[in-house]
């Protein structure tokens, strides 16, 4: 699991996988971050939070105290945490309680080899939004797409699932996004959703999708590396 916490992202992995980060074989996984703590060994303070952390033997209390670190810091040095969790379902109830959990699908839409984003308060963005009652994740992203961009698509695979939080009206949300690949069928009609503040819409080529990321969510730069991830599978195979 991977939760974008004020766009810092936290990934949470099981006692197998932190000891595969931790064996002596795979020494050249330390060099994946900048700083290794144990949890068992300190108190976690807000200077650590910084660079790609690493922390061991996570639990519930761990969890608990870098939601309060994060709450209280802008945490503007910090790349992202793993947490190697004693516990994996536990660390992943403790990090969903906090918050209101609202589910939401988004797609990401091929024409060719061009990709459509959209630009919306002040970065750019991929169309998603919130399930209606009775729908299912594969209908809603198809919705949304149409209603935010005109555009009408076919829905293939689901590439991956995005957690992340944000404020609203005084509540603490935490989005669930189930995110799929689609293909343009028909883009006759293709418009920004001003209500939804949607400023501008577009196909763009790999070049300027790599610079639009630039001014993007850490999120939406995940799920742009999933579906590449994927694509790149299917060539090997």
């Amino acid at each position: 699991m991977i939760v974008f916490i004020n766009d810092h992202p936290i990934r949470l992995v099981g006692p197998k996988a932190a000891s595969h980060l931790t064996s002596s074989l795979h020494q050249q996984a330390f060099t994946d971050f900048d700083r290794i703590l144990d949890a068992r060994l300190g108190i976690l303070k807000e200077d650590a939070l910084q660079g790609h952390l690493l922390i061991l033997n996570t639990t519930p209390a761990t969890i608990d105290k870098i939601l309060l670190l994060l709450q209280k810091t802008k945490a503007s040095h910090l790349l992202s945490i793993t947490l190697g969790c004693l516990d994996k379902d536990a660390c992943e109830t403790a990090i969903k309680k906090p918050f209101k959990i609202i589910k939401a699908a988004g797609g990401v839409v091929f024409k060719g080899n061009k990709m459509l984003m959209i630009f919306r308060r002040g970065v750019w963005d991929l169309p998603k939004g919130k399930l209606d009652d009775g729908e299912s994740s594969r209908q809603a992203a198809a919705r949304e797409v149409e209603e935010e961009t005109g555009v009408r698509v076919s829905v293939n695979e689901r590439v991956c699932t995005t957690w992340h939080t944000y404020a609203l009206n005084g509540s603490r949300i935490l989005k669930r996004t189930k995110w799929y690949r689609m293909n343009a069928l028909d883009d006759s009609r293709m418009a920004p959703q001003e209500e939804e503040d949607i400023e501008k819409i577009g196909w763009f080529d790999q070049r300027q999708i790599k610079l639009n990321l630039a001014n993007s969510f850490s999120s939406i730069r995940y799920v742009v590396d999933s579906v590449s991830e994927i694509a790149n599978q299917s060539i090997d195979k």
